[in-house]
């Protein structure tokens, strides 16, 4: 079953599946046990974490982020 070709879903306007998804996601992440992490996924979370454990002070904020971002528009 292809989610985007029930009608219901169809005729939601964009504020209302963006709703939708976040309802989704929030019923998945109810009940995470049953989704595994792959290994990829997790390896990058920990070489991420390695990086913030040896350079702490290079993190930006969002708003620094979106700003750079922005900047080379």
């Amino acid at each position: 079953m292809h989610l985007l070709n029930m009608p219901e879903i169809k005729e939601l306007s964009i504020p209302e599946k963006i709703l939708f998804v976040e309802d989704l996601w929030e019923s998945i992440a109810a009940d995470a046990s049953v989704v595994q992490m792959p290994d990829s996924h997790k390896n990058e979370l920990l070489r991420r974490l390695a990086v913030f454990d040896n350079h702490p002070g290079d993190l930006i904020s969002f708003d620094e982020l979106k700003a750079k971002i922005n900047n080379r528009k």
